[in-house]
This record gives structure tokens, C-alpha cells and sequence, in this order.
């Protein structure tokens, strides 16, 4: 009675120990592994269903629902593959959804990167923008304060010049929040009153513009620049954010 090889399923005659295309010995015991019977009977591999849903997911990489599952079922068919002893094919289609997976995941995330750097550039653009306005507004209070100051003068002949914000207000009508030496990011300061002649009216006065303390708020604005001027009306600026340096090594602003 004929029987057949468990390696490779090759017919065995009666009496036949080893079979003649694998060599096994056929009473040596079922120790061995066992052969998978679509391999031993020559049955085609089928293809990996995993495989072939690791590929579809892959080509719609560009969303990411598809690429995380394309990388899934990937690295799934790719272990069924080498567990069916060649019952299972689709390496190839598995390897291929693999990729297109991590490119898809790869795009998703170069793309929240960029939409952050958009949105900080974009901060930062508006953040600067709000500076310079409020450094064009500070030019623009400081003449104010100055013409309130020539008013004031005409107005106290025997006082002259005054070191008081709120003096100010009742003569050129200042707004309230300037009147308190704050206004759009700065703080204003009268100082340095002097007389020429004792008990005389006051002819010289320093007009200062500091940045708040903290000022600017956040690290991608550039460093506000400080101002000063005196009775001689003439504007300047200091671009290293000190009144101090304004008042001594100041550039003068173009009175336009």
C-alpha cells in the first residue's frame, strides 16, 4: 500500500522509507513539523488579505485615517507571511503599504509643523506691527507733551515750564491716560525743572519715554526703543531701550 511523504507529500510505494525528492525518512516519527498540506500538494499561495489592505491604505497616504492603517496591516501581513511556510504571498504589497503609510505620517506631521511656524510668524509679524505703532504713537505724545508744556508756559509766565503730567491736563487738555504717564507701552516722566535765575520761572525741563518694565511681552518682539526731549522741542531716540542713553547719546527723530 502506497502512502505519501509528510515533507513534500511526494508519493511513497510500499515498503519505501525515504522519499526520492526530499530525502525524509518516512518512519522517522512526526517530531518534524508538520507541512502546511496546500504546500505539500502544490497549491498556489494565496495573497495576503492584509497585505492587499496595507496597499490600498497606502496610495490614500495623503489622508492620514488611511496611513496608520496602511503601516498596521503592513507590519500584520508582513508576520503572516513568515508564519504561513509559504501559504501566504504579498510581501511585495505589504512592504509597498508600509512606505506610503510612513510617508503619509511623515507629511501629516510636516504639515502641523509648518501651520505652527505659519502661526508664529504670523504672531511675531502682528507683534512687531503693534510696536511700531506704538512707537510712532510715542513720537506723537511726546510733541503733544511738549506743546502742552509751551502752553502751560504762556499761560504761568512766573512759573514757566511745569514737572507735572497732570499740570498739563488743565492746560493743553492731555488725555487721562497720558496725563498719568502711560500710554501705549510706555511710561512718560517730567524731570530735570531748572530755573536760570533763582525764584525765576522754570526754563528747562526733561521729557522721558521709557518702555514698560517687561516691555516686550514676549520674546519674539524686538527690544522697544526709548525717547526723550527738552524745552528745545527736538525729539530722540535711544534703540538700546534706555532713557538714560537718550538723554546723552540720543538720535534725533525727523520732525516729520
Amino acid at each position: 500500500m502506497s502512502s505519501f511523504c509528510l515533507g513534500c507529500g511526494n508519493s511513497l510505494a510500499e515498503g519505501e522509507r525515504f522519499c526520492g525528492t526530499c530525502g525524509r525518512d518516512s518512519q522517522a516519527g512526526t517530531s518534524l513539523p508538520a507541512v502546511d498540506p496546500t504546500v505539500a500538494f502544490g497549491l498556489p499561495p494565496e495573497t495576503s488579505g492584509k497585505a492587499i489592505f496595507s496597499l490600498v491604505c497606502g496610495v490614500l497616504f495623503f489622508v492620514l485615517l488611511f496611513s496608520i492603517p496602511a503601516v498596521i496591516f503592513g507590519h500584520l501581513a508582513l508576520y503572516d507571511i513568515r508564519r504561513s511556510r509559504g501559504r501566504l504571498k504579498g510581501r511585495g504589497l505589504a512592504i509597498t503599504g508600509i512606505i506610503l503609510g510612513y510617508i503619509g505620517v511623515a507629511l501629516f506631521i510636516g504639515f502641523i509643523g509648518l501651520g505652527i511656524y505659519g502661526t508664529r510668524l504670523a504672531q511675531k509679524r502682528i507683534a512687531n506691527r503693534a510696536q511700531v505703532q506704538g512707537e510712532n504713537s510715542v513720537v506723537t505724545s511726546l510733541r503733544t507733551l511738549n506743546t502742552a508744556e509751551i502752553a502751560y508756559s504762556q499761560a504761568h509766565p512766573k512759573l514757566g515750564y511745569t514737572c507735572s503730567l497732570s499740570d498739563l491736563r488743565a492746560a493743553w487738555g492731555i488725555s487721562e491716560d497720558l496725563a498719568a504717564g502711560n500710554k501705549n507701552g510706555y511710561r512718560f516722566k517730567l524731570q530735570g525743572c531748572a530755573a536760570d535765575k533763582v525764584d525765576g520761572p522754570i526754563v528747562k525741563y526733561q521729557l522721558l519715554a521709557d518702555p514698560w518694565v517687561g516691555y516686550p511681552a514676549k520674546p519674539e518682539q524686538k527690544i522697544a526703543a526709548a525717547y526723550c526731549s527738552d524745552q528745545s522741542d527736538v525729539i530722540r531716540v535711544a534703540p538700546n531701550g534706555t532713557a538714560r542713553d537718550c538723554l546723552t547719546r540720543g538720535v534725533d527723530v525727523p520732525a516729520k
